[in-house]
């Protein structure tokens, strides 16, 4: 599994990457002294696992995850016990004090083998096994695109509704698209994108559109340009 440190002390890197060596199968691609060169390495070596520092000079660990269209798991490496709660908020996999204890770290490490490989940071398209970070105001969220049933668009913001939240987020509809896996994220109409796996019930529509039931009772409608591929994908 590859990893990639980001912390800003050169000296707090090293000692983790020495904990490191006695767990094999953890291989340390890449190190980063702030958000920038952190960013750009996400993207040039994907990485499976981000040990992340918070308080860093620049953007923080928190307005990085922030950037990211999708993230890999993410273990926050800090001096400070201020941001635990927020830490796992956002689904982080673990929260670990400095100095670091190595039995927290193996510990940390273990959950791991609990998890689905996270796969590429920036692939071309997003799956729903994918995970892409939300942050609205002073909330932030880890969401697997799977719990992610609609996407409704709000002047040059996105709702993304999953569970009992409904966040906005500063992207277009259009952008948010051409990320998506068409086969699994559904443009219904102009303002709203559903993901197909919470389809629960189809019934016809005026003028050949479609009214489309979700699981959650939510109805959405297909418009009559898009009700044919609808139909398609659906098996219909």
């Amino acid at each position: 599994m590859k990893a990639l440190i980001v912390d800003d002390e050169r000296l707090a890197r090293k000692e983790l990457m020495r904990l490191l060596e006695p767990h094999a199968h953890i291989e340390v691609v890449g190190e980063a002294a702030n958000a920038d060169e952190a960013e750009k390495l996400l993207t040039e070596l994907r990485p499976d696992l981000l040990f992340l520092d918070i308080n860093m000079p620049g953007r923080d660990g928190f307005e990085l995850l922030a950037a990211l269209e999708a993230a890999p798991h993410v273990v926050f490496v800090t001096a400070y016990d201020e941001h635990a709660v927020k830490a796992f908020e956002v689904n982080a996999l673990d929260y670990l004090l400095k100095p670091i204890d190595p039995e927290r770290l193996a510990a940390a490490i273990a959950k791991l083998a609990l998890l689905p490989k996270a796969g590429d940071v920036q692939r071309a398209v997003l799956t729903p096994e994918d995970r892409i970070f939300i942050r609205d105001g002073e909330k932030c969220w880890f969401v697997p695109l799977r719990e992610v049933r609609l996407f409704e668009s709000e002047g040059n913001y996105v709702r993304v509704r999953f569970g009992d939240n409904k966040p906005l987020v500063l992207r277009s509809l259009n952008s948010l698209e051409k990320r998506l896996d068409p086969h699994a994220f559904f443009r219904a109409n102009r303002k709203q994108m559903i993901n197909m796996a919470w389809v629960q019930k189809i019934e016809p529509w005026f003028s050949g559109g479609l009214n489309c039931t979700l699981s959650t009772g939510e109805v959405v409608e297909v418009s009559r340009r898009q009700s044919l591929r609808f139909r398609e994908l659906m098996g219909l």
